[in-house]
Formats: structure tokens, sequence, C-alpha cells
């Protein structure tokens, strides 16, 4: 069985039932869900194969991206300290494993829920398949040297490895990014996704990152706290404008009427967020003024 596991082959329809097709191919009879499409006894199908949550050998036409000697992102949904990191590669019931022995020795930088490692899939003697992280040879395989255009853009990105020098980053244009410790309050965990600004293009095409907002960027404690009212706010807005009841304000955010106005205004003239009929709403990032141009 293990030459079939997270490979695609073609086995035979052989029988059913009403939820499933069984399928074989050299001798192992795995189970095909019949609601990913109708067949027929003695068709040929083509699939990948892999053994479920209880160990049975199962059967998808959906094939996932990621599989033997084939990297793709998937989506962490969990960690087990004894174990590693659990990866959704797009199994509708199982999840790949990448070891413990794989991640970073320093808890706090494993990837958390929903952020993204890159994978593919190998086998062991015990049919366990298990995730492997892509190297770095790979990334700057899949990476376009970048120039100088896009030097101070902002850019988001998933941090693929973390060295004693700093963090590497392969933006969503596909960009190598190197984030020294000096530009960053705290390191990112392996697969986070991380929103940035470009300082400099290095010879070699490598984006120069930083992590820290720019001069102008730099808002107070009270902004922040404001920003975070909002955030969590279902839609985005709060009640309170610079003209609200200087009491109502000190009850909800603990700061005086003259702490909340500075704090607004400084959130205004950046174009975080706007006031409208006594709300205060926080503006998408792509509504927020350009204070460059």
């Amino acid at each position: 069985m293990n030459e079939l596991l997270a490979n695609v082959f073609t086995a035979l329809v052989i029988d059913e039932n009403d939820g499933y097709y069984f399928l074989q191919k050299n001798g192992i009879t795995f189970r095909l869900a019949k609601e990913e499409g109708h067949h027929e006894i003695g068709e040929a199908v083509e699939g990948f194969g892999y053994l479920n949550q209880k160990q049975e050998p199962e059967m998808t036409t959906i094939i996932p991206a990621a599989r033997i000697g084939q990297f793709a992102f998937g989506t962490v949904t969990g960690t087990r300290r004894d174990l590693g990191a659990f990866v959704d590669i797009g199994l509708k019931d199982k999840d790949v494993v990448v070891s413990l022995d794989e991640l970073p020795v320093m808890r706090e930088l494993w990837p958390k829920k929903e952020d993204q490692l890159m994978v593919a899939l190998k086998v062991d003697a015990k049919d366990r398949i298990w995730g492997e992280l892509a190297d770095e040879k790979l990334f700057k395989a899949m990476a376009k040297p970048a120039t100088e255009e896009i030097k101070n853009k902002n850019i988001t990105g998933t941090v693929y490895r973390l060295k004693m020098a700093g963090t590497f980053v392969l933006t969503d244009d596909f960009y190598i990014g190197f984030i020294h410790p000096s530009e960053r309050y705290q390191e990112p965990r392996l697969g986070e996704k991380i929103n940035g600004r470009v300082i400099g293009v290095r010879p070699d095409g490598v984006l120069n990152l930083s992590l820290k907002p720019r001069g102008y960027e730099v808002i107070s404690d009270d902004a922040a706290m404001i920003l975070t009212f909002l955030e969590r706010e279902s839609e985005h807005k709060i009640p309170f404008t610079d003209k609200s009841d200087p009491e109502t304000i000190k009850q909800t955010f603990g700061i005086s009427k003259a702490q909340f106005k500075r704090a607004i205004g400084n959130l205004l003239k950046q174009g975080k967020i706007k006031q409208e009929a006594g709300y205060t709403f926080l503006l998408p990032a792509k509504e927020e003024t350009d204070l460059e141009k």
C-alpha cells in the first residue's frame, strides 16, 4: 500500500453502496465518496490515495496540490506539543502533520491556527503521511527579483524561515523579503502572515522589509486602544465621536475627553477612521488616505 499513499493513481470501481464506491488497485480496496461524482462498476477512476482518520484506505478525485514531490501552501489547523503542526491540504477528513522536528525550537514561534505552511508529502514505513516543509532553494526558485520601483511600498507575505540573522518572507507577489531583528518589535512566527513595507532592495533582488510603522504612522496608546475597540465590533463602528459626553467616554475607555479627542484627531488625520451620524467608523485599508501621494 505504501507506494499508493499520497500519490495519484487510477483504480477500478468494483462495488458500491449508498454512500461510497469501492475501487481496487494492487489488491488494495479504497472507498470513494459518491458525493464527488457518478461512476459505473468497471470504470477506471483517477484519484489521490490516503488513510482517513480511522486508518481506512480512502480515495478522492479532488486531488490536493500538495503531494509527494510537489509543494503547496496548506492552512494550519492546530498544533500538539508532542507531535507538531496539523495542516489542512484539502482532504475533507484528514490533516497532515509537520513533525515538531521541523518546527522552531522555541514553541512561541510555532505556527498558529490559520497560518500557512508550504509542504509536500512523505510516507513513512508505517504508512503514515507527513507534511514536509519546503526548503530555501524552493522559495528562491519560485521568487522573482525585485526592482527599486517597489521601495517604500506596503507588502504582505508569509514567513517561511526563521534565522538568527532575521526572518525570511515570501510576499504575495512572489518576492523574497528579509526582516532584520532591528526592523520588528517581536519575531514573527513560522507561517505567519505579515504586513510590512519595503525599505530597500538588495542587488540580488531580495527585499529588505520593516514591520515598524513609518514615522507618521506611529499612533498613541489611546489611539491604538480605540482602533482595537473598532476592530472587535462586528460592524466596526462605535457610538462615540469627539462630541460625545466626557463621563461616558471615561466610563468606556478610561481616558479623559481631551485624550479621546487627541486620539480621534490623530486617527482622522491618518485616514484610519471617519465620523458620521454620531458614530466613529473604522475604514478598510483600501479606503485609508494615502499620505504619500
